[in-house]
């Protein structure tokens, strides 16, 4: 997006639909009683949130999305329908849940109101923090400067100022991997030695 005027027309097109379809699908998702069209559902809104997130620039954040909420995520969900029944059984109505969502809701957007535009220049971020990923040095808990020595600024950032997130984002998708693994994995029959 155009960091000065916030964008094309086409490209906020592009994310109020994206907002309207992550909407739409989970009202959806809330009015089923198929687990089953709510799994598959569920694995769409990742997309569309990974779709999102990659608008917004940040496709480390988006490409987790897709690999653990559209991909793991789903496969689980689909794995847990193989033991479970396939519709949800009627309850009745609750109100307070409905109320925590709302408060929380609200909180959020509420706590959005105090964030400065999107790409504006006069945001902390790009006053304080680029100007430090610029000069590609990472200052030690001593305080002393060290150089990285990356010649990309995105590599820089992702492999010394977030390692640990990307450390963090890396074990949460191998760990959801050995789980669907574990899950898929082939169990001995009953009363037989099985493979």
């Amino acid at each position: 997006m155009d960091r000065r005027t916030g964008g094309s027309v086409i490209e906020r097109v592009i994310v109020i639909s994206l907002l309207a379809l992550l909407v739409a699908t989970a009202w959806t998702v809330v009015r089923l009683r198929s687990l089953f069209a709510t799994a598959m559902l569920t694995g769409i809104y990742s997309f569309l949130g990974a779709s999102w997130m990659l608008l917004l620039d940040a496709p480390d954040v988006a490409f987790t999305e897709a690999a653990v909420g559209a991909g793991v995520s789903t496969v689980v969900m689909l794995v847990t329908l193989s033991l479970t029944t396939r519709e949800e059984k009627p309850g009745r109505f609750r109100v307070f849940p409905l109320l925590v969502v709302l408060a929380t809701g609200a909180a959020l957007v509420y706590a959005t109101l105090d964030m400065p535009a999107h790409g504006a220049p006069d945001a902390p971020a790009h006053l304080h923090v680029a100007p430090e990923y610029i000069a590609d040095s990472v200052p030690t808990a001593d305080g002393e400067i060290v150089a990285v020595g990356i010649d990309n600024v995105v590599t820089t950032v992702l492999a010394s100022y977030r390692g640990y997130d990307t450390l963090g984002e890396t074990a949460v998708i191998f760990t959801a991997g050995i789980g669907v693994m574990l899950l898929l994995r082939r169990r001995p029959k009953r009363g037989g030695t099985g493979r």
